[in-house]
């Protein structure tokens, strides 16, 4: 996955920026550049990580597979659409997490959202005889403004990111638990009082018996946004404030209204996942997505996205969601123990951060 979907690239270099280091008089950085051919094929690398990165694993995925009755287990259709399936939500949560941090930014109130939704859309379908539509809707919404509200401080206030979206995940953690009066509430369809309507089970169910409904709107979502940052000039905004902010403002961009409209699209997206987690569990609960927001962010990170923001793709996010995903996939095919899947995780992250320190250091 490559900056394809957006500039992707540094931001244009500014007075003061550093950037134009390598060019002190008498030529002094030139001796600490590397050789043209090898430079190439960093970039190369650096560019295209989160694909190599997702070949290798999807390679060794098939080396280690276990058999049964000749066939391989990992490339068996049930498998790979399970795979696609269990990505979805941190894949869709992961996507907005992308737009966060492109702006130098961090949301860790995401998993907690999930909670909140999941949690949220079972109450209003078993108890308050909501249908699908408006219920979904309504939790999106709060969603939305949750996210939305976090910005507006951030930027109103000039609160780092992180200690808002930290208060963010206690204020969305304590709101579930009070919407679900402190206890998961399980979905049983039908009709009439006491029942959540047939349609909301839809999101259990293929599309043509194959691909999982869930994989479906991970897709479109991720397609939805690669558009965004390829066409629209809200990414050009994006990658300016990540690349440098106060010359962002001095440009023009609306800071502000930036900053706001990015963590809406977070907290939409966590709604959205939330809902998901519902309708594939049959349940919402206020503990739902504990830990989703570190697993999103390992997806970005593996992705090819710099966490100082200016530079990412969500191409490259897709490309970690389901690189992490497979991984999940024949660690567990294999029964490796639980710990030991930890650590390999660990150091896949550990890797991927440090590719993007490499390539830092090289720009």
């Amino acid at each position: 996955m490559s900056d394809v979907d957006g500039p992707g690239a540094p931001a244009p270099a500014t007075a003061g920026s550093g950037a134009s280091a390598g060019a002190a008089p008498g030529g002094r950085g030139r001796g600490l550049q590397m050789p043209k051919g090898r430079a190439q094929w960093l970039e190369l690398l650096f560019r295209f990580q989160s694909l190599f990165g997702l070949l290798a694993v999807f390679i060794a995925a098939i080396v280690f597979s276990p058999a049964r009755n000749g066939e391989l287990l990992f490339l068996t259709t049930e498998n790979l659409a399970n795979i696609v399936r269990s990505v979805s939500e941190i894949g869709i949560i992961a996507v907005g997490m992308t737009f966060v941090i492109l702006i130098g930014g961090i949301d860790l109130s995401v998993g907690a959202l999930v909670g909140l939704a999941a949690s949220g859309v079972a109450v209003l379908l078993m108890e308050n005889d909501y249908g699908v539509v408006p219920a979904v809707a309504l939790v999106l919404l709060i969603g939305t403004a949750f996210g939305a509200l976090q910005g507006l401080i951030s930027s109103r206030l000039a609160v780092q990111s992180f200690i808002v979206t930290l208060a963010g995940l206690q204020v969305a953690r304590g709101l579930a638990r009070i919407w679900a009066e402190g206890q998961g509430v399980p979905l049983a369809y039908g009709s009439g009082k006491g029942h959540a309507p047939e349609s909301f089970s839809v999101l259990n169910e293929r599309l043509l018996g194959l691909l999982p409904v869930p994989a479906l709107i991970f897709i479109t979502v991720g397609a939805v946004a690669i558009f965004v940052l390829r066409r629209t000039t809200f990414s050009r905004h994006l990658y300016a404030i990540g690349g440098n902010e106060r010359a962002a403002r001095l440009s023009g961009v609306p800071i502000g209204r930036i900053k706001v409209a990015v963590f809406a699209i977070s907290g939409f997206l966590a709604a959205l996942a939330g809902i998901i987690h519902a309708g594939q569990l049959n349940q919402g609960s206020p503990n739902d997505g504990a830990g989703y927001e570190l697993d999103a962010i390992a997806a970005v990170v593996i992705g090819g996205t710099s966490l100082f923001g200016g530079r990412g793709t969500v191409a490259g996010t897709l490309g970690g969601a389901l690189l992490l995903g497979i991984l999940n996939n024949i660690l567990a095919l294999n029964n490796v123990d639980a710990n030991v899947q930890l650590l390999i995780k660990g150091l896949v992250i550990v890797a991927a951060a440090a590719l993007l320190t490499l390539r830092s250091s090289n720009d």
